[in-house]
């Protein structure tokens, strides 16, 4: 275990070595406007990703009822199309887990890894399931599809006799059905009640809009993208590495492409991206250069985070396309990707909090 983890220990030393920066944390100006900044998330990105999400989910459904029409080849290669458009842009709104989407929990319903194939086989056989059960989490979602559309049987003609199935036609509905009812209801708050809510919620307690999308941000980062993603794996927690617990396991050659999404997001989000891409608005890397600047600091928090990210990316992009079989024949640089993931931590979690005085809300288990 130790041997597989001393790349990844040299680099927990070196990052908590250098946050000691000797720079004092400055008072955060009062000359950044927080209800800007939210009012742009929420109608900039937030609720603009949302719309895609939900308008994807829209085909998705279009797509599996296409298939079960007429289930062949071509309908079911349109189907996956359809499921990987609709995976994708889940990873752009899964990091704002806030008011309706906190209250209903819909990340565990969408996107629990691997899933548990034993317990969707059970659903599909015995046909006495409630997917809003906490104890559902592994058998429904996005991996649940992957599994039944992709991982089912070892060729799609058997592939599509098993989905064409009354039982499995039945659940695999169920599971499209679930990922949309669950997307409208987010959505439908943003709308009608949270937005106004969220953005009038612009104070700086520990209850205020800011410091709650900034802890759900970081949490993200921390847990759903650079741990799930590639660190479990990877075996930086356990010591053994699995390439079965992948995201995109039985699709194969996505999990790369997922994780570019999701990294994509994080970063858009971070430098006021709009979701569109056309517009740059009020957000935490502007924050913290007014804080920067204010403050007189020597250390410049928003160029250290976007150089140590554009150092991930390049660690990314030298990964191949299905993160399974990167892990089983070369598991090295998937470490090396986790490495340059795990050093920006400290600028997010210490440097950046501080310098905007917010307080981190969740509790870090993963030892590090």
């Amino acid at each position: 275990m130790f041997k597989k983890l001393t790349l990844v220990s040299i680099v927990f030393i070196t990052t908590f070595a250098c946050s000691d920066k000797g720079v004092d944390t400055p008072i955060v100006t009062d000359n950044f406007d927080r209800a800007e900044m939210l009012e742009f998330w929420a109608d900039g990105i937030i609720i603009p990703a949302y719309d895609s999400y939900v308008t994807a989910l829209g085909s998705l459904k279009s797509e599996s009822t296409a298939f079960y029409a007429d289930p062949t080849a071509a309908k079911l290669e349109a189907l996956r199309g359809a499921w990987l458009a609709a995976y994708l842009a889940w990873q752009e709104i899964s990091m704002f887990e806030i008011g309706k989407a906190e209250e209903i929990g819909i990340r565990n319903f969408t996107n629990i890894y691997p899933c548990n194939v034993d317990l969707v086989h059970t659903h599909i056989d015995e046909a006495n399931y409630n997917l809003e059960l906490p104890s559902t989490f592994a058998a429904q979602g996005f991996p649940a599809l992957d599994y039944l559309l992709y991982g089912s049987a070892s060729d799609d003609d058997t592939i599509i006799s098993f989905l064409s199935s009354d039982k499995t036609k039945t659940y695999t509905v169920a599971l499209i059905d679930r990922l949309t009812d669950l997307s409208r209801k987010v959505l439908d708050d943003w709308n009608q009640n949270f937005r106004n809510e969220f953005i009038s919620n612009s104070g700086s307690s520990a209850s205020a809009a800011t410091d709650k999308m900034v802890n759900d941000f970081l949490f993200y980062y921390e847990r759903h993208l650079r741990a799930a993603k590639i660190g479990i794996p990877t075996g930086i927690f356990s010591g053994t590495e699995s390439g079965g617990l992948v995201e995109g396991r039985y699709s194969g050659d996505f999990s790369k492409q997922l994780l570019e999404k999701s990294f994509s997001a994080v970063q858009d989000f971070f430098s006021g991206v709009s979701f569109d891409g056309q517009r740059q608005g009020l957000s935490l890397k502007q924050y913290l250069d007014l804080v920067h600047t204010e403050n007189n600091t020597e250390f410049d928090y928003s160029a250290s985070i976007i150089a140590q990210w554009e150092s991930a990316t390049q660690s990314v992009n030298a990964l191949r396309d299905n993160f399974k079989e990167q892990i089983e024949e070369d598991n090295m640089q998937m470490l090396v990707a986790y490495d340059e993931f795990q050093k920006v931590i400290v600028l997010l979690k210490v440097d950046m909090l501080q310098a905007l005085n917010i307080q981190v809300d969740f509790v870090d288990a993963d030892g590090d």
